[in-house]
């Protein structure tokens, strides 16, 4: 009977939460901003706080866990030594200017932890931003991006220091404890390195394993829960063990498909991360302290963004782009809500400074949608203003473009893709190839071309493979239903590209045409075609002597 009743509360809070998610949208809102209106209104009355709390931790780890999945090292590393060193600049400058402006109000260990709250942004709303804003490669999206990461690695330090402060100590111990934590996240790297580079490609690269969707959406779910459960066990945040196992996944060939198979269950959990993250807030002391909430909101993101900005500028970067990462990364984000609840549960902050940094984080993170979409016009406008000819030399963005103009890819490395990769390659095109079959994969790589590893009919894969902008997108896949949802979801993301596609029965063949296709290969019209054609030429050759209906010698 309980078990049907929190499954009815849970499914009211969701629905609420979809309800308000879907107006936030329609305000040009992030999602979450409704998912933590939906925790504020019913989330104290439906749940105990604790137990949403544990559930909002675990879609953390599975949020993270898809972050490292687009992140791996060798594109960290990518992101330049700037965006690097600023990332660490950027948390250990705020922290400590922080807690020095909050230390004229409160003591020393309550303004350390304020500097810590403030210190990180919102991962989940920047990222998802700029990924729509097709703004992940720019300039300051490149910025932000190393920032940001820098600072979910540096939300375990940040726990371990107020646990330390909390429990008082010598610095002996302080120093064991650090040191036990980097010990344990280096068993935890080791372990994740050998199962991920060994075991599991041998594993999944066996004939038809990977092809089987059930086993690898049971293995995705597997990595993602057991890396959090892992570093829990080891005293480490589990998001960070969600973490680091997704950006070691990052550099195997399943990285796309693993990622498109935890999607639906990462919404699932990350909505109650964010509706948990509602309930903790106070509308009635937010009401009662409104003036002081704002006054700190708006020292937040001036403070932020002056201090990003001044950090890039240091590090040589033009002043727009510097000034358009502070401004993209002014808000605090929901890590902040980990640290507030830790603060507070140690005894380090009272009830009144957590229900200001709750309501701050809030407020912060339903103006970040604005922040990121007039970053660079202000950042533009600003400078221009101040320093006109400084703004001259900036010109555009200089975001690389994510189309790939040109480019021909074939779904599908059956014995028809190989024929239609030969004649290309005939011709001196060199396409590439979105296959799921790990004996067809191994066949394009043989052919010297380049693989993506996944099932094209999840839009994931194919933005991942890079088809937006291509020219020619062939799709052999004999099953009708595949090549229809291939057909829709390439239409959607690059509906300039011209689609050829196979249609395996007779029947699907107007359906494709009507999705779009510029050209269908009806195969049994083909298939028809060619044994006419055959049975002609056999009857021509034959002699009218030996077989009853050769056709005569004088019939063309």
């Amino acid at each position: 009977m309980v078990t049907w009743e929190t499954l009815a509360k849970l499914v009211l809070l969701l629905a609420v939460a979809f309800v308000l998610g879907v107006g936030a949208r329609r305000l040009k809102q992030s999602a979450i901003i409704g998912y933590l209106l939906a925790g504020t209104i019913l989330g104290p009355t439906l749940f105990d706080r604790q137990a949403l709390s544990d559930w909002g931790e675990l879609g953390v780890s599975l949020l993270l866990f898809s972050i490292g999945l687009e992140f791996s090292f060798g594109r960290l590393m990518r992101l330049g030594s700037r965006a690097l060193l600023g990332g660490v600049l950027q948390v250990t400058v705020t922290l400590a200017l922080f807690a020095l402006i909050f230390s004229f109000w409160n003591a020393t260990a309550p303004a350390v932890a304020w500097g810590e709250m403030v210190a990180v942004s919102s991962t989940a709303i920047v990222l998802r931003l700029l990924m729509d804003r097709a703004e992940m490669d720019s300039v300051s999206g490149r910025t932000a991006l190393g920032i940001l990461l820098l600072q979910d690695i540096a939300v375990v330090p940040l726990v371990l220091s107020l646990t330390v402060m909390s429990h008082g100590g010598s610095a002996r111990d302080a120093a064991l404890r650090i040191g036990q934590t980097i010990a344990a996240a280096g068993g935890l790297v080791a372990v994740f390195y050998g199962l991920f580079y060994y075991l599991i490609p041998r594993l999944l690269m066996r004939r038809g394993l990977f092809a089987d969707r059930e086993l690898v959406v049971l293995l995705a779910i597997i990595l993602a829960f057991g890396s959090a459960w892992a570093a829990h066990s080891l005293g480490l945040s589990p998001a960070l063990g969600a973490f680091l196992a997704g950006m070691l996944l990052a550099e195997s060939p399943f990285s796309s498909q693993i990622r498109a198979d935890v999607g639906s269950l990462r919404t699932l959990f990350v909505t109650l991360f964010f509706t948990s993250v509602g309930m903790l807030a106070d509308p009635a002391w937010f009401l009662a302290n409104w003036i002081e909430v704002l006054v700190w909101l708006a020292v937040v993101f001036i403070g932020k963004a002056l201090i990003i900005f001044g950090i890039g500028v240091i590090l040589k970067m033009s002043p727009v782009y510097a000034l358009a990462a502070g401004i993209t990364l002014a808000q605090i984000g929901e890590f902040s809500f980990v640290l507030a609840t830790e603060a507070r549960n140690g005894g380090l902050i009272d009830a009144d400074i957590f229900s200001l940094a709750v309501s701050v984080t809030i407020l912060s993170m339903f103006l970040a949608p604005y922040m990121i979409t007039y970053a660079r016009p202000f950042a533009r406008g600003l400078i221009g203003f101040f320093a006109p000819s400084v703004r001259s030399r900036d010109g555009e963005d200089g975001q690389p473009s994510s189309e790939r103009h040109g480019v021909i890819f074939i779904i599908g490395f059956g014995p028809s893709g190989r024929k239609v990769a030969r004649s290309l390659m005939g011709h001196g095109l060199k396409p590439e190839v979105i296959e799921l079959n790990p004996a067809s994969v191994e066949a394009a790589r043989a052919m010297g071309l380049t693989v993506h590893l996944g099932d094209a009919s999840s839009a994931e894969i194919l933005s991942h493979a890079g088809v937006t902008g291509s020219c020619v997108i062939v799709v052999t896949v004999p099953d009708p239903r595949s090549a229809r949802r291939i057909l829709q979801n390439v239409h959607a993301l690059s509906p300039a590209s011209s689609v050829i596609v196979r249609s395996r029965y007779n029947f699907s063949t107007m359906d494709l045409w009507e999705l779009g296709a510029a050209f269908v290969v009806d195969e049994e019209n083909v298939v028809g075609q060619e044994i006419a054609r055959q049975v002609i030429e056999f009857l021509k050759e034959s002699d009218p002597e030996t077989v009853t209906c050769a056709l005569p010698p004088d019939v063309t």
